[in-house]
């Protein structure tokens, strides 16, 4: 199957993946579509299928690593082997930031304020006539006027463009791995997050208008395709397949300057934060996307690279 895939929607599909704020485009989207054992380190030969678990640690404090996946179907249970005891230890839960229901109002005006286009431009007005028959066609397919998005910049239709076929199939942020964390974690558990909402999103709207657009063509390109994608992600993230979740999201993605952006400099800032945390005494559990911890660049990599071991628990 995965021989079929397409590199545009495999890196489309990524962003749904790795992007805490993705989930602000299916809000959207929504609106369109209609006593735990001890955690023990496992030796490679002994580690348990599931989603891979990793840990960082020294005298006074344990941070456990969880990579995430931001949307799945309703039946997913990925709470398995020793991944619940590691939260029921934890002290403090990170997040790549914080989206509760909460700030939900909050995260939908900072999207229109960083997604919407000047009064005085079009989404369809930015493309040429080829561009805006593919587009109209993929609009229509999915039983929206040509016109619905016309107020958005390139970056957040893509967004859009690939959450509605997802959340059209039963993939949806709101069974993903955080919405599950933000309604489970006790009351006495910290929240912390390694970045905002604002940065997240200023990735994709500093990104000149020219590679928006490219992204959203791609993103039309790879439509029909994007749910078998994260289907074969989430497989391998159920069974801790690192090294192929790696190859799905971060290797077949063919721009460098794309993965510096998204991945790898974010990844060397967050192994930069976990080198300081542990300097501060207590058990975390830090979640973020799989694709951080997945292949080149990784952030157990960055990590291992900082003279601080790495162990896979799970």
């Amino acid at each position: 199957m995965r021989n079929l895939l397409k590199k545009s929607t495999s890196t489309l599909a990524s962003f749904a993946v790795l992007f805490s704020t993705a989930g602000c485009a299916t809000a959207q989207a929504e609106q369109v579509t209609s006593a735990p054992a001890p955690v023990t380190t496992a030796t490679p030969s002994e580690t348990p299928a599931g989603p891979a678990l990793w840990k960082i640690a020294d005298d006074d404090t344990t941070i456990y690593l969880f990579g995430t996946v931001h949307a799945l179907p309703d039946d997913i249970d990925w709470q398995t082997g020793q991944i619940g005891a590691a939260l029921e230890t934890a002290d403090t839960l990170v997040t790549e930031v914080i989206v509760s229901d909460s700030n939900t109002a909050e995260m939908q005006k900072l999207v229109a304020a960083k997604g919407m286009l000047p009064a005085d431009q079009t989404l369809r007005g930015l493309l040429n006539e080829d561009q805006r028959a593919k587009y109209d066609a993929a609009m229509t397919g999915l039983g929206l006027p040509t016109n619905a998005f016309d107020r958005f910049k390139p970056w957040y239709a893509s967004l859009l463009l690939t959450m509605i076929p997802l959340a059209q199939q039963g993939i949806d942020v709101a069974n993903g791995v955080e919405k599950s964390l933000e309604a489970n974690t006790r009351p006495e558990v910290k929240r912390e997050a390694l970045e905002t909402a604002e940065y997240q999103l200023s990735l994709f709207d500093s990104l000149s208008q020219e590679s928006q657009i490219d992204m959203m063509m791609k993103t039309i390109d790879g439509q029909d395709k994007v749910a078998e994608q994260l289907e074969a992600m989430i497989a391998d993230w159920l069974a801790g397949d690192a090294d192929g979740l790696a190859k799905l999201m971060n290797e077949s993605i063919d721009e460098p300057a794309l993965l510096e952006r998204l991945l790898y400099q974010r990844n060397r800032n967050w192994a930069q934060w976990l080198q300081k945390r542990l300097d501060t005494p207590g058990t975390v559990f830090v979640a973020v996307g799989a694709g951080h911890l997945a292949g080149q660049n990784s952030v157990q990599e960055d990590l291992t690279k900082m003279g601080i071991k790495v162990d896979r628990v799970q």
